[in-house]
């Protein structure tokens, strides 16, 4: 993404005897710093009135922007307005319209006021304007792979079955794509917005729908208001054809804004969001702060979801259906999350990009908070635990701070760090306080700096307040520098003492200080213990009052310190682990190895079979996963309590491992619960089942496939589904090929031999006349449009396999001059050659 810098330019500057310095990149210091933009004038209100042009994919636009000098008195305005054809600037005094001096260049609006106005003496300009938004030459990031801030999907009718929609994107600072403003976290104003649309459509923006006026010729204005003042990047439009889902939350409408396909399954989807409103309230000892909570999902999104203020908009993976949703509602942490921004992110705004932390390593957080809160402790550890190994996987990032005043781009804020390592440290920071006082110190936070901007300090001295600790160790290891601890430990039994001597060493630079648990186990039963390591090499603990050598210690006990731990157990002493620890990751640890190991050793076979019946599934899941029953000893230990599973296990995800788990016996007796698991609800019973009968009746599955309703098929199945049907060549269902087609370029990368099935039913595609599977490819690449940008590369993949489809296509039509069919796809394939060639 491009920077772009708002500069102090002050076109009055020579008429006032007053100057006033801009802050600049470096604020003074040497090398690259990312100071906080400097405030010279401060919005109050920003009123629009818009209405769209489909074919051309503009916006016409009038804006009044009523504001003051911020303290410095001041004559000129100086607005970001990105790519925009600006037509008239005048101030508007509410009796007359004055014209203005402006200059526009380089997406700067500078305006040349009447006059000098003092700091709270306020002033209305308007401005009349063209919105364009496939002229922003800006880039996106990996995080939001685009920067148009103002999107029209399928506008002119032409994509195929895709819904017309209009929504906008501003973060990081392109809502100056679609109205002038100063487009920078730290200013804060009402709004309010006159859509104009097509009646057929609906509105969503922030705040309250007003007033809603019929037009002319089919026409509709829509007025939102928002009466609280809120950052320039969270401002939203959203149009199209939905219908709406009414829920409440107390006394504040909840609306689920959803494709009209899925709004039987709406509440399924979003239905927990009342209970999340009233679950972080009370958690946070603050309620919801905004007069409605709306949610809407967009086509072509440019990332996962944006906490825009009372109008949350969600990427098309939200849309779920019942097979899906019977499994998990994989949407759910998202839900949670862009929620919880409407106190940490909308309400408290990160004044500067550098402290993207205080919006997005909470909102991470509360994934943690609501899953505890909701399914228990071990349902939210799994998740954190995924949120670290994410983080631990990419060695680029350890390199980062949290707080980051050196950013290239500040897009690239928008990262594992900031997310999922942020949330790490939160959990510690939680743990060391006490639940009690992180909760205090959030609500200070909220309360002292409520629609305003925040940033890390004020976390920390919000926490100090509350808590009576100094928190500067922690902030500066964990927010304002980098890494994470890397331990190896030793031990050793004195038995004259009758002491334990642990030492833990760190192998990483900076070297940190940190609260340790630690587990030590006698007789079979661990004996917790406490310590503190300093910011050194070594350490080195005694315990005392041991009557033998320990048989196990396992430090990091209750899974709390973000750390990377060089572990040499044996598959015995995780079989203890295993068996006395009540912490999930001390459970989950001991499983995994006995996942990778079960071959090598009795201990690993007894952990899985004990992990069998762990109260936590996903616990369950793995050791499913871990078993062979084609091995006798194996079976003849676990197939009863698998087919337990099978039949009586409530969570559907490890009754279908279980089923996965009896396929491997590869005996005929189980066809009939087989049988039963594909007239299930639930994807994965169905996905296992079809794939357990296929390797003892393969007809049985044809025959089931042969059956279905293509319409009927959801994604995850059709992953399933597709290497069957293209092996088989099932006509009636090659229209669910279509999927692993469209990405064989790329699948072909990652695993060639998947990549030949891929290939393969891309080539079946364009080799007979199947109009409904070229309909369904096109309908995917276009998505894949939106997904890899503007990446030159996979474009040219793309192409490539275009036109080799188009030749393929050419010869069957040749063939058959005369089916109009044919015709028509050989025309959505040139569409879409043209659509990746601009």
């Amino acid at each position: 993404m491009k920077k772009i810098f708002v500069a102090a330019l002050f076109l009055g500057t020579l008429l006032s005897p007053y100057k006033v310095w801009s802050q600049t990149e470096n604020s003074g210091r040497e090398g690259l710093y990312r100071a906080t933009h400097t405030k010279t004038t401060e919005l109050k209100h920003t009123k629009l009135k818009v209405n769209f042009d489909y074919q051309k994919e503009q916006m016409n636009g009038e804006a009044w922007i009523t504001a003051s000098p911020y303290f410095y008195p001041s004559d000129s305005l100086v607005l970001n307005a990105k790519a925009m054809l600006i037509h008239e600037v005048a101030l508007d005094t509410g009796k007359a319209k004055t014209p203005l001096k402006f200059d526009y260049k380089n997406n700067i609006l500078n305006i040349a006021l009447n006059k000098e106005y003092e700091r709270n003496q306020d002033y209305t300009v308007y401005i009349k304007y063209t919105a364009r938004p496939n002229e922003v030459t800006q880039e996106g990031s990996a995080a939001i792979n685009g920067a148009k801030g103002l999107y029209f999907i399928n506008a002119q009718g032409k994509e195929l079955d895709k819904p017309t929609q209009i929504w906008t994107q501003g973060e990081t600072e392109s809502s100056s794509v679609w109205f002038p403003t100063i487009d920078k976290s730290n200013q804060k104003m009402t709004q309010e917005i006159y859509m104009t649309v097509p009646d057929q459509y609906v509105t969503l923006s922030n705040g309250i729908l007003k007033d809603s006026k019929k037009e002319g010729h089919a026409m509709r204005t829509d007025h939102w208001v928002m009466e609280k003042k809120h950052s320039p990047y969270l401002f939203f439009m959203g149009v199209g054809d939905y219908a709406i889902v009414r829920d409440k939350w107390r006394n504040i409408p909840v609306d689920y804004y959803i494709e009209k396909e899925y709004e039987p399954y709406a509440k399924q989807i979003y239905g927990h969001t009342p209970e999340m409103m009233e679950f972080y309230s009370k958690y946070l000892n603050y309620d919801y702060p905004w007069p409605k909570y709306a949610q809407m999902s967009a086509r072509d999104y440019v990332s996962g979801a944006m906490e825009n203020t009372t109008a949350t908009l969600h990427g098309e993976s939200v849309l779920q259906k019942p097979g899906q949703l019977a499994d998990e509602n994989i949407w759910e942490s998202v839900i949670a999350h862009e929620l919880f921004h409407h106190w940490f992110g909308d309400l408290v705004t990160a004044e500067s990009w550098s402290n993207l932390t205080v919006n997005e390593s909470f909102a991470n957080y509360s994934e943690y908070l609501w899953f505890e809160h909701k399914y228990g402790k071990d349902m939210a550890d799994y998740h954190l635990m995924k949120d670290r190994e994410r983080y631990l996987y990419d060695p680029s990032d350890y390199d980062k701070d949290l707080v980051r005043f050196n950013y290239a781009s500040r897009e690239d804020v928008f990262d594992l760090v900031t997310y999922q390592k942020g949330a790490a440290i939160l959990h510690m920071l939680r743990n060391y306080l006490g639940d009690a006082a992180f909760r205090a110190g959030l609500n200070v936070y909220l309360k002292e700096n409520e629609y305003s901007t925040g940033e890390a300090h004020q976390i920390r001295l919000a926490l100090e307040k509350v808590s009576g600790k100094d928190l500067n160790w922690f902030f500066n290891q964990w927010y304002f520098s980098n890494g994470h601890p890397k331990l190896s430990y030793t031990y050793n039994y004195e038995p004259v003492k009758k002491q334990v001597v642990l030492t833990i060493h760190q192998s990483q630079a900076p070297l940190f200080q940190f609260p340790l648990v630690v587990d030590v186990y006698q007789d079979g039963k661990p004996v917790r213990q406490k310590v503190w390591a300093d910011a050194k090499t070594d350490n080195t603990f005694v315990f005392t009052s041991l009557k033998k050598k320990p048989e196990l210690v396992n430090i990091n006990a209750d899974g709390v310190l973000l750390a990377e731990i060089k572990e040499d157990k044996t598959s015995d002493q995780y079989l203890l682990q295993y068996q006395n620890s009540k912490e999930f990751l001390s459970r989950y640890k001991a499983v995994e190895h006995a996942y990778r190991n079960v071959d090598k050793n009795e201990a690993d076979l007894k952990t899985l079979l004990a992990g069998l019946k762990d109260p936590f599934f996903r616990i369950r899941m793995l050791a499913l996963k871990g078993l062979d029953l084609s091995q006798p000893h194996q079976a003849k230990l676990a197939l009863a309590q698998v087919l337990k599973l099978v039949t009586d296990e409530p969570k559907t995800l490890v009754r279908a491992e279980a089923i996965g788990a009896l396929a491997k016996t590869k005996d005929k007796k189980y066809e009939n619960l087989y049988e039963k698991g594909i007239k299930a609800v639930s994807n994965a019973v169905v996905g296992k089942s079809l794939g357990a009968l296929m390797t003892i009746a393969p007809e049985k599955v044809i025959s089931y496939m042969d059956q279905l309703n293509p319409d009927d098929v959801s994604a995850d199945l059709e992953s399933i589904l597709a290497p069957l049907i293209v092996k088989n060549k099932i006509l009636k269902l090659q229209s669910l090929t279509s999927n692993i087609a469209a990405f064989y370029p790329f699948i072909n990368l990652q695993s060639p031999e998947e990549g030949k099935v891929a290939e393969e039913a891309y080539t079946w595609i364009m080799q007979t006349d199947s109009s409904a599977a070229v309909k369904r490819l096109i309908k995917i690449l276009n998505q894949i449009k939106t997904d890899i940008g503007d990446n030159p590369r996979a474009k040219m993949l793309v192409l490539d396999m275009l036109k080799s489809g188009l030749n393929m296509k050419m010869k069957v039509l040749k063939s058959n001059p005369h089916k109009s069919n044919l015709h028509q796809q050989v025309e959505w394939i040139n569409h879409t050659i043209d659509s990746y060639s601009k």
